[in-house]
């Protein structure tokens, strides 16, 4: 028996898990102009999969780099959430002209 399916499966289902709020509170503090640290941390992580030999631990950090890039998108449709009122805004953030 192998439980590389499930281990996989379980720990992409964590990681989109831990990523909503991470986007969440990205937003709130830094804004959409954080974008391209999700950008960096996702090349690494990219990177890193295709240099390492097991297979499980190689595909974590696919969806982990993947996660980073759809994270991206992810600030600017929280950016429209929050302005439909949605979610709060940090009143101490100042407004991006990016």
């Amino acid at each position: 028996m192998t439980f590389g399916g499930i281990i996989l499966g379980l720990s992409a289902f964590l990681i989109i898990g831990l990523f909503h709020p991470i986007v969440i509170k990205a937003e709130y503090y830094f804004g959409k102009g954080c974008w391209w640290a999700f950008a960096l941390v996702g090349i690494l992580f990219c990177i890193v999969s295709v240099l390492v030999y097991n297979t499980i631990i190689s595909a974590v950090l696919g969806v982990l780099g993947f996660s980073c890039f759809w994270s991206i998108l992810e600030l600017f449709e929280q950016e429209k959430r929050v302005k439909k009122g949605w979610f709060p805004s940090n009143p101490k953030k100042k407004k991006q002209s990016v």
